[in-house]
């Protein structure tokens, strides 16, 4: 599939994403936290490569595969990431009351 760039990042939380600089390939991994103002972003721990900030204002982009989610969630969350809505968490918290 395709890759393209996501600039609201806050949106992200949950999502496997690739991170470029100066159009290379830095890291790919898992989006554990994010700020509100999309200016960083925290990826998991993976294997060797420990948790890792990345910033904006460093030159990143992040990049997404668009992909189908599965389970009773799947439509909850694709609406409220689409909607710019409080991302997986608030999905999953929403679903639970």
């Amino acid at each position: 599939m395709t890759f393209y760039r996501h600039d609201l990042w806050h949106t992200l939380l949950g999502a496997l994403v690739q991170v470029r600089q100066d159009g290379k390939v830095v890291r790919e991994g898992l989006v554990e936290d994010v700020m509100p103002d999309s200016s960083a972003l925290w990826i998991s721990a993976d294997g060797l490569n420990g948790r890792v900030l990345i910033e904006a204002a460093e030159g990143h982009e992040v990049w997404v595969e668009p992909r189908m989610l599965e389970g009773q969630r799947s439509y909850r969350m694709t609406s409220l990431a689409l909607q710019g809505g409080g991302g997986a968490r608030t999905a999953m918290t929403d679903k639970a009351s």
